[in-house]
């Protein structure tokens, strides 16, 4: 009984007064009073904030005002949201999109795809987006999770290959009843999108005063948009567009020699021209590179606070090189198309960085086989076979040897790529349905990859970070004469412990 009693007077004695909340110090702020509920997401779309930047301006020497259009926070993460609802809108109106029928295709690069799954699941299409390998699985999870269907097609295809992701999905819009691709390219409502909504909220921000806007180009809707509607009301206004190196974009005088091919950066620059791009409303074009883009991009990220992507740091570099014309007073204002949540496996990631040279090495004083380089004689042999070898007898070496991998050399006997069996069933199951046994190996090789070569000196460190990201990294070796990249092999997780339990022996003199 005794317990009883102490046991309630325990708990009376542990109830505290509450907070008095009216007495509290506040902080009230104007409630947007325009719509209080929503109908559903895609109403959403549109009315991002425009963010003043402090602490990368100031950093820069920069004397004019700086403010980021914050596109990533659509509710589909990036400025593409805007494009694939009015597509989807335009189509609905003019009959081209029949509710219940319609299946909806669309090549993209992965935002555009998420805008217009997010309307397709709001508005019940069925929906197929094809998109390139090297787009980001956080692209593809979305896409699936949201109920479209995906087909991945060859990075370094060219936009007219067969096997690129444009012609394999006007391939597929013939093939599918009733299948409807809606061209982001080539669709009026692209440039329409930003002119009527992206630019009027620009100028209705700044008071329709604005010296500078700069923007990444990919389609170019929005850079050709907002440069005509803002150029209508606001004259005196330079356009920048930002284009990445081994993107023809730019016009063709503003281009620098590059032997950029394939760039990391995601969702701008193209190999051909969109018909959605105007550049005569373009006044300067900002050529881009991998490394600074993405060290810019985790700059925005981690110094002002801006959860956002690659293409984002690819504007704001080109940003803070253009805007250093502009004077104390001059307002620039830079388009942050899309978010964090897409390369959380990417640029995000320091190893990612690191592996592939955007971040230096990180230091691991304690490891003493850290810094040592890699040796021929711990690399994992492996075989090469030519680049003309039929896929049978690719396929039956691999079996054969039972590898992970083999690597393909040219004439010359230069590395130009690596053939795995999984790469090959991915290809088979992306693209064509069935392999051929005298197909070529071109369109199965796997010519991205994770590799060092001997030539450079390359540390055990920088392989282990690989190997944080890569199930194996291929070992070459460089000709200074010829430049022939000789493949040497390969090393996994297994040949670094290996080598590092031997060496820790030798160490303690066993």
């Amino acid at each position: 009984m005794s317990n009883h009693v102490e046991s309630n007077h325990t708990v009376e004695s542990a109830v505290k007064k509450y907070f008095n909340l009216k007495e509290m110090p506040h902080i009230v702020r104007t409630l947007d009073r325009n719509q209080k509920i929503h109908s559903d997401i895609l109403n959403v779309i549109g009315n991002t904030p425009l963010v003043k930047l402090s602490k990368i301006p100031k950093d820069e020497g920069l004397k004019c005002e700086m403010y980021a259009k914050c596109e990533f926070l659509n509710p589909g993460g990036s400025v593409k949201d805007r494009i694939a609802y009015r597509m989807v809108l335009d189509a609905e109106q003019r009959g081209v999109l029949q509710p219940g029928k319609s299946v909806i295709v669309e090549p993209t690069s992965g935002n555009t795809g998420i805008g217009l799954a997010l309307a397709a699941a709001v508005k019940g299409y069925r929906c197929i987006i094809v998109l390139p390998e090297k787009m980001s699985d956080e692209k593809v999870n979305t896409l699936v999770a949201l109920g479209a269907e995906i087909i991945r097609t060859p990075t370094e295809a060219a936009w007219d290959d067969p096997e690129s992701n444009i012609m394999v999905a006007h391939r597929l819009s013939k093939e599918i009843p009733d299948a409807v691709i809606l061209d982001q390219y080539n669709n009026v409502c692209n440039p329409l999108a930003h002119y009527d909504g992206t630019a009027e909220e620009i100028l209705w921000s700044m008071d329709d005063d604005v010296d500078m806007v700069v923007m990444g180009a990919g389609t170019s809707g929005t850079v050709s948009g907002v440069a005509h509607k803002i150029k209508e009301r606001c004259p005196k206004c330079q356009i920048v567009g930002a284009d990445p190196y081994g993107s023809i974009l730019a016009q063709p005088e503003n281009l620098n020699e590059s032997d950029v091919q394939v760039y990391e950066v995601e969702g701008i620059g193209y190999d051909f021209l969109p018909g959605a791009l105007d550049r005569t409303v373009i006044d300067k074009w900002v050529k881009t590179e991998d490394k600074t883009s993405l060290e810019m991009a985790r700059r925005l990220i981690k110094d002002e606070g801006l959860l956002c992507g690659g293409s984002s740091g690819s504007a704001m570099w080109a940003a803070v090189q253009a805007a250093r014309s502009l004077k104390e007073g001059q307002k620039c204002v830079v388009l942050l198309p899309d978010n964090i949540r897409n390369y959380m496996t990417k640029f995000i990631s320091d190893q990612w960085m690191e592996a592939r040279h955007f971040k230096p090495l990180v230091k691991k004083d304690n490891l003493s086989w850290w810094e040592k380089p890699v040796s021929e004689d711990i690399v994992q042999p492996v075989k090469s076979i030519p680049h003309d070898t039929s896929l049978s007898d690719a396929l039956a070496t691999l079996k054969e040897t039972r590898a992970p991998v083999l690597t393909v050399v040219n004439d010359k006997g230069s590395a130009v790529g690596l053939l795995t069996a999984d790469n090959v069933r991915k290809r088979v199951v992306n693209l064509s349905g069935c392999a051929s046994a005298s197909d070529g190996l071109d369109k199965y090789i796997i010519k991205k990859y994770y590799k060092v070569d001997l030539a450079h000196q390359p540390t055990l460190g920088l392989v282990s970070r690989m190997l944080d990201v890569a199930p194996y990294v291929i070992v070459v070796k460089t000709d200074a004469s010829t430049n022939n990249q000789r493949p040497i092999g390969l090393l996994t997780s297994e040949d670094l412990l290996v080598y590092v339990s031997t060496e820790k022996k030798h160490m303690n003199g066993n």
